[in-house]
């Protein structure tokens, strides 16, 4: 039978942990065929990223307009952009593809080191651009700050932010917990404005977590792809990103990738 497909518009990770590598081979370990839509190309390794080349607008809209049109789209989720450009034009390929499928938004808009790898016409195309087409919205803290200007620290202000993202226009906002200092637990707070849904799990000492938000956002994506709903969907690709920061591994100088090599035991 033919799996159901879902598609990634970001860039590429020369390093493999993240961006369309970690799309693509999250896809796969959750039983969906993937898509590419590539934006940029980086050159990056384990210590950080070197640099990046920008695919041209119409290059990126181009593919998305082939896969859509040829083997459609059950799902779709965006990661890095790059430019306001490339973000305006993938906003208005969706709208002209008819956009009947779910879209997660990733808003790849700061570094590790939480500083930011966007400009702000960049940052103001993702809230009035992506922001009220998409599904979801998967932001972690560093982002949060960034697109509202408000800082979490506790679980007020992770309502805060959840509260402040929504009126952008999303449908449901996944406010990321993992960078929250002094927490035992992991806790992301899911919200669609009426309800809020608090996902506590483990947090795992570990350094190596490269592509961890980009794997969260592509499992989501594969259950939204597959049928679940919004809640379902995220809950489940809660549990999938934790077993894979719990099997992460050291991969180089840096920051390794979290690993999605279990399923390969199941």
């Amino acid at each position: 039978m033919t799996p159901p497909t879902a598609l990634t518009i970001a860039g590429s990770d020369s390093g493999g942990g993240a961006g369309i590598q970690a799309d693509l081979r999250t896809f796969f370990a959750n039983g969906v065929h993937g898509l590419v839509a590539l934006t940029a190309v980086t050159v990056q390794n384990s210590l950080g990223v070197q640099g990046f080349t920008e695919i041209p607008a119409d290059v990126v809209t181009a593919q998305i307009k082939a896969v859509a049109s040829d083997m459609g789209v059950d799902a779709a989720k965006t990661g890095m952009l790059a430019t306001a450009e490339i973000i305006r034009s993938v906003a208005k390929t969706l709208d002209e593809l008819g956009m009947d499928f779910p879209l997660v938004v990733d808003p790849v808009a700061a570094s590790m080191t939480g500083h930011a790898l966007l400009r702000e016409d960049a940052l103001e195309a993702i809230r009035t651009e992506l922001f009220p087409r998409a599904t979801l919205i998967t932001p972690n803290l560093d982002e949060v700050r960034l697109l509202t200007g408000v800082s979490v620290v506790d679980a007020a202000t992770q309502r805060a932010a959840a509260e402040a993202l929504l009126e952008f226009g999303s449908r449901w906002v996944l406010v990321k917990g993992g960078h929250m200092q002094g927490t035992e637990d992991c806790v992301d707070l899911l919200s669609d404005g009426r309800e809020f849904r608090e996902l506590s799990g483990p947090r795992y000492l570990t350094e190596n977590t490269h592509g961890g938000g980009d794997t969260l956002a592509s499992a989501i994506t594969a259950s939204l792809a597959k049928g679940a709903s919004v809640p379902d969907a995220v809950a489940a690709g809660k549990k999938f990103i934790e077993r894979c920061v719990a099997e992460s591994y050291p991969l180089g100088a840096g920051v390794g990738p979290v690993s999605p090599f279990w399923v390969l035991d199941r």
